[in-house]
């Protein structure tokens, strides 16, 4: 539980969004200097969304999307333009969102919304949604700060919408990061917390061709 490793809630934010303001707005600064598995995780993503997107009488929506710690729009320009008619993006580093504007390019245009703000005290809007995409970013919001957000992406989906969470995942407990104020949980308490957000589990997907040295990263849908 985050309230074992977090002893100051104001302080685990305020020095993450300072941690962020000075990371260069690059891909690779959006990836922590990995910026070479960006099109594997991509490529990865598209195919675990593209089962929902896929014909049938449940199938999710392409009409609109929204990217949860947009940083500069990586996701947002090679996962979800291609897939969405419109993509809204929100962040808390608001010369990352700056950025995005450049970097998206003509596709850009598409781009509804530009959120400067921290998930914690963000709402979507409600039955606005066919896909909320939160990745790499879960571990900057307390558990209960997470459930409840969780609980407002539910009430901003549209019908057969889903809400996919890609993160890292700890091998046991939760550890904390002082480097940039986060968390990485392991799986048994990120599931613990889809549940209380009164969320289901539809898939559930381990990242594959990634680096040894780095976390094992897990994709889930849920609605």
């Amino acid at each position: 539980m985050t309230s074992e490793v977090v002893e100051n809630e104001f302080e685990f934010y305020s020095k993450a969004e300072k941690y962020w303001k000075d990371v260069p707005a690059t891909v690779d600064g959006m990836l922590g200097g990995y910026g070479h598995i960006s099109s594997i995780d991509i490529n990865s993503s598209r195919k675990f969304l593209q089962r929902f997107l896929r014909d049938g009488p449940n199938r999710t929506g392409t009409t609109r999307a929204l990217d949860c710690g947009a940083g500069i729009g990586r996701i947002t320009k090679r996962l979800l333009l291609p897939l969405f008619k419109t993509v809204d993006m929100v962040d808390v580093t608001e010369d990352f969102l700056t950025k995005a504007k450049s970097y998206l390019g003509e596709e850009g245009r598409r781009v509804r919304n530009y959120f400067c703000c921290g998930l914690q005290d963000f709402s979507p809007e409600p039955n606005s949604y066919d896909v909320i995409w939160i990745q790499w970013v879960i571990g900057h919001l307390t558990d209960n700060h997470l459930s409840d957000f969780l609980k407002r992406c539910r009430a901003g989906l549209r019908p057969n919408g889903i809400v996919v969470i890609k993160d890292n995942m700890a091998q046991e407990g939760v550890i904390m990061d002082d480097v940039d104020s986060s968390v990485c949980r392991d799986l048994d308490a990120v599931r613990k917390i889809i549940r209380r957000a009164g969320l289901h589990l539809l898939a559930e997907e381990r990242q594959e061709n990634f680096p040894d040295e780095i976390y094992h990263v897990y994709t889930f849908a849920m609605r």
